[in-house]
């Protein structure tokens, strides 16, 4: 991690604020026989939870290492899952053949919400217009939606989220930021009806997060916070048991995601997004830091018929392309967001957070008034 990254601050040892974050989490999310206890005790709640009920818990799932070794692990401890999936019609077919396989040999029900195509492309083309880094915030905005609905619908309390912050750190502000008013404001300004269509996205507007916080509690858990997860040795153990594949690198198992990591951000920005997750593999102790150095000098390469394929549903031509990404760079403080209310209530947010309502890094990144 150097200057470039966004909220970054070295003290006088050149230590920045990221590894003091990681530092205090390390304390607060114990691994070994402590963190085994808690997440024990945990399992133990969101059974007792569940009883009467057909699951006792959501995972959502891409296709990817960390929700498949979710699947796995609270299959092992005991636990009813429902696997919850969000196609936006970008999958890769090695990440579609990997939650299909997974799904069937663990005997997990999958409940998605596949969004239509023309509709959703609309999204990613304003997006593109609109100058952000954020292009792929709809997925993300999808996903959450979507496992929001099938936990509401099956009267399930808990949903699994496979994030880690020893594998995968966290994006600041100036990567990537989400919310559907953003969604909203984009398309009304850059898509070409100047209308945000959610005919068919699952949408999460400000209102049905309250609701879904405060009146039908669905609590957040990340599992993956208190296991020594060491995703090199989880990927041979998912190949092995599961017959998973592996797709790549991280996030590539959606082909828009994997447009956004090897060929958006570094052409646009000069930006290379595996620094969050190396930086924090290096931080645990996962990697060196010359190992993670090694890593960073790796190329990326875009692959020619996924860079193809963005063109012609997006409808650009080579030059529009490239002329997106010399464009002037904007962010989400261009258009109309739910960020100042998000900062307003700041003390409100404190409290959801320490109800595993929402997670501490929603807390930490939203609400705060730093600038990017």
């Amino acid at each position: 991690m150097d200057a470039e990254v966004p909220q970054i601050i070295f003290d006088g040892e050149g230590v920045c604020n990221y590894c003091k974050v990681h530092d205090q989490m390390e304390a607060e999310y114990p691994t070994g026989e402590r963190g085994k206890a808690i997440l024990e005790a945990k399992i133990k709640e969101i059974k007792e939870a569940g009883r009467g009920k057909a699951f006792d818990i959501i995972i959502g799932v891409s296709g990817g290492c960390d929700s498949t070794y979710m699947c796995k692990m609270a299959k092992e401890y005991g636990l009813r899952v429902l696997a919850a999936h969000f196609d936006n019609t970008w999958n890769s077919a090695i990440a579609t053949q990997n939650i299909y396989t997974t799904l069937k040999k663990l005997d997990i029900e999958l409940f998605t919400i596949v969004v239509n195509n023309e509709e959703y492309d609309e999204m990613l083309r304003a997006f593109l217009l609109s100058g952000t880094p954020d292009i792929d915030c709809p997925t993300d905005i999808g996903l959450a939606a979507t496992m929001y609905m099938a936990a509401e619908k099956y009267g399930v309390k808990y949903q699994w989220d496979g994030h880690s912050f020893r594998t995968e750190g966290s994006a600041p502000l100036g990567f990537v930021y989400m919310d559907q008013m953003y969604i909203k404001s984009v398309m009304e300004q850059h898509s070409r009806s100047r209308k945000a269509r959610f005919e068919s996205y699952p949408t999460l507007w400000l209102s049905q997060q309250m609701k879904w916080w405060l009146f039908t509690r669905i609590q957040k858990v990340r599992p993956l916070y208190w296991v020594d997860y060491h995703k090199e040795k989880v990927k041979k153990e998912l190949a092995e048991t599961l017959g998973w594949k592996w797709y790549g690198g991280h996030h590539l198992e959606n082909r828009y995601t994997a447009f956004l990591h090897t060929y958006y951000y570094p052409r646009r920005y000069g930006r290379d997004i595996r620094v969050i997750a190396d930086s924090a593999r290096v931080r645990s102790g996962q990697l060196s830091r010359e190992e993670g150095l090694a890593i960073l000098d790796e190329p990326l390469h875009a692959d020619p018929q996924t860079v193809q394929m963005i063109q012609k549903r997006l409808g650009f031509n080579d030059r529009e392309l490239e002329e997106l990404v010399a464009a002037p760079h904007k962010t989400f403080r261009d258009y109309k967001t739910y960020k100042k209310t998000f900062e307003t209530l700041r003390p409100f947010f404190y409290v959801l957070q320490k109800f595993d309502l929402i997670s501490r890094s929603f807390y930490v990144k939203y609400t705060s008034k730093s600038e990017i």
